[in-house]
Parts: C-alpha cells; structure tokens; sequence
C-alpha cells in the first residue's frame, strides 16, 4: 500500500508570463525602480521628472516588448528547469535590450540613452531582481497554502461525519449489501482524495464526481432532508481547477445550511462557462439568527489562498447571505490540460 506523504518540498519555477497578476507585478515594479532610481540621482522635482520621464521612456517600452514575447514563449519555458529557463530569461532580455538600445539610437537619435554596456548590466539587474521577487512570492504563499491546507483537512474529517458515516454502511449490509459496497468505495476515494497531495491542478469533472460521493454518503444519514440540483449542462468537464475546490463548499453547505433545518433544504450547484471563465455558484439554505455550527472560514480562506497561488488575479470568490440563502461565487480562467 502506497505511504501519504505530507511534506514535499515545493518545486522552484519560473512565473506564468501569461498570467495577468504577473504582469501587472512587472510592470508596477518597473515603475517603481525607475521612481526610486530618479528620486535617489536627482535633487530638484524639475529634474526628477526630467529623469523619470527619461526613464521610462526606455524602460516601459522593453518591459511591454519584453512581456510580450515571453507571453508566447511560456510553454516552452515552463518545461525547462528553474536554473536553465532563469538563464534562457536573462539572454532574452539582454538581446531584446540590444536591440532597443540600437532602435532607440540609431533610429530615434535618442541622446539621453546611456552606453550599452550600462543598459545590459541595468536590465540585467532588474531582471534577476524581478525573477526573485516573483519566486519568493510564489513560495512563501505556497507555505502558507500547505499549512492552511492541513488544517482544514484535519477540520474537514470530522469524527461525527466518519462515524455516522460507518454506522450508516452498516446498517445497509443486511438489507441492501450492494448499495453498503457502494458506500464503502465512495468513502475510500473521498478520504484518498483528502490524504493526497493536492497540488497539481485536476479537471472540473474529477471534482464533481468526488462531490457526489461525498454527497451520496451524506444522503444515506440524511435521507430526504438533502436535496442536491446539479445544474451542469454547460459545464466545461476538460476545464483545470485547484482539486478540493467545490467540495469544501459541499460539505460546509451540508453542515451550515441542510444539518440545522429540521426539514432540511436543497443545495443548488450551477457550473457553466461563460466569456472563456468557469464559474461555481453553490446555494444553501440559511438561518441569520442561527448559532449552529458556525464559523465556516477556514474553508473559504483556504481556498481563495489556492485560487491565488494558481491564478492570481484572474479568479475570484465572493460568498454572501441573500436573504434565507447563502452563496458562494468562484470565478476563474478557462485554462485546459494543453495549456499548461
């Protein structure tokens, strides 16, 4: 039987030079050297706008250029190593520096332009500076992600779940042994599913299907007073997602708003793509003067710190009480396994 590892060194990568978050960070973090470096070698505001102005004349246009191409290069340079695609960057831009230097040179008899040497040992510079920052920041969320990972998987395998869980299967055994089988394989493939080492992004369908496992062991203690209406017609299965995205919200959804109702209540779950972005609507019942079981952060914490990690900016979740019912709203990219 395969060992559950827990504790795996996060691999070092370069960034997604197609994801928008990055370049913005970029671009934001041009500006803010060039507005350092005319503060620092100037004394007057005259001449720190004159050199600010000069800089980033020469500097937005090579990070625009820049961005660009490495926007169409960033499948191949994601399957180098870190060291090797680190180096195939920094020779990438020292040529596209070259070449702006000589355009702006020759061609648009730009006199402010320092020698090229400077200009290379510059973008050089900047460029290794900015590859570091991205890769700090990608491992210090992904820390946080593991950590707060484990901890809602251990909040998540609650003892009254799994115990009712068990006294429900065995109840079937006598009366009813093929569905009391069924049962037992659901509750192996929703805890292998909750021990694995969820990192790597898994299609929307796979996550689905571990929710209606997970919401079939909850019908059988339940019965009639969960109600599930799956609206998936236009539902993207090949679309990438970060795996145990859709059934933290499942089960919070089960144990805020169905467990409390003495007669119970439906979840609603709409998936459907719309302007290339996948998005996750989950509604329960909701009772605001209810104390019961609350506090369901953790989950939503979690897994906006995921949406984060993979995504950045381009996805979102927002989760609010309309009145007798609660949603929660993910949004995120259309990507599919070919285009990662």
């Amino acid at each position: 039987m395969a060992s559950i590892k827990q504790n795996h060194a996060q691999p070092v990568s370069l960034p997604n030079f197609r994801n928008l978050g990055v370049c913005l960070r970029i671009l934001l973090l041009v500006t803010g050297m060039n507005i350092l470096a005319a503060t620092l070698l100037t004394d007057t505001r005259e001449t720190t706008w004159q050199m600010l102005t000069q800089l980033l004349t020469i500097s937005q246009p090579l990070a625009v250029l820049s961005l660009l191409v490495l926007y169409v290069i960033n499948k191949p340079l994601s399957k180098l190593r870190y060291g090797l695609g680190l180096v195939a960057v920094l020779v990438l831009e020292l040529l596209l520096a070259s070449l702006m230097h000589g355009f702006a040179v020759k061609q648009l008899n730009w006199d402010f332009m320092p020698s090229l040497l400077r200009f290379d040992v510059f973008t050089v510079i900047f460029t290794a500076i900015m590859l570091d920052y991205l890769s700090l920041r990608n491992r210090a969320l992904s820390k946080a992600i593991a950590e707060a990972r484990l901890q809602a998987l251990q909040a998540r395998i609650r003892p009254h779940f799994l115990f009712n869980s068990i006294n429900a299967v065995l109840s079937l055994f006598r009366s009813d042994p093929r569905r009391a089988e069924e049962a037992m394989e659901d509750m192996a493939d929703l805890f292998r599913v909750l021990m694995a080492d969820n990192r790597e992004l898994v299609p929307l369908h796979s996550e689905v299907d571990l929710c209606c496992r997970y919401l079939a062991l909850e019908k059988l203690r339940l019965g009639d007073r969960l109600r599930v209406n799956w609206r998936i017609e236009n539902m993207p299965v090949d679309a990438l997602m970060p795996p145990l995205l859709l059934q933290p919200l499942v089960e919070n959804a089960v144990y805020h708003g169905i467990e409390p109702a003495q007669d119970g209540g439906e979840i609603v779950i709409d998936i459907y793509l719309s302007r290339n972005e996948v998005h996750l609507i989950l509604t329960n019942p909701y009772k605001k003067d209810s104390r019961i079981h609350v506090g369901n952060k953790m989950a939503l914490g979690n897994i906006c710190e995921r949406l984060a990690l993979h995504f950045d900016v381009l996805a979102s979740l927002t989760a609010k009480a309309v009145g007798d019912q609660y949603q929660v709203h993910i949004t995120l990219p259309y990507r599919k396994a070919d285009e990662t």
